[in-house]
């Protein structure tokens, strides 16, 4: 039971760092190259609440302490990929962290 539910985390993981990937290579051939960074989280701003969503589903099938660790792996994943999302976009300062913030939600 451990290992479905690690597998379907793993394969969201897989699946939302792949859309991170490709908004952040389509995102810079869409904008001018005189555009700030501000213009480009506008572009690729995330759906509020769509990987806390994702992570419940995947805990679903759990029950007590083992179903709260998986949320909390499962969160600090999405922030990870939300923060490398960042980087990939070149969003810095207080923009990132309100990045990061909205889009692990």
């Amino acid at each position: 039971m451990k290992r479905l539910v690690i597998a379907l985390v793993s394969a969201g993981s897989l699946l939302a760092s792949g859309a991170a990937f490709a908004q952040s290579t389509s995102a810079p051939a869409a904008a001018p190259a005189a555009a700030p960074a501000q213009e480009n989280t506008a572009a690729a701003a995330p759906v509020p609440g769509a990987k806390r969503a994702a992570c419940q589903s995947a805990a679903k099938a759990l029950k007590g302490q083992d179903r709260h660790d998986q949320m909390q792996l499962c969160m600090a994943q999405a922030h990870l990929d939300c923060l490398k999302q960042a980087i990939d976009q070149k969003i810095t300062g207080p923009q990132r962290k309100d990045f990061v913030k909205s889009c692990a939600g």
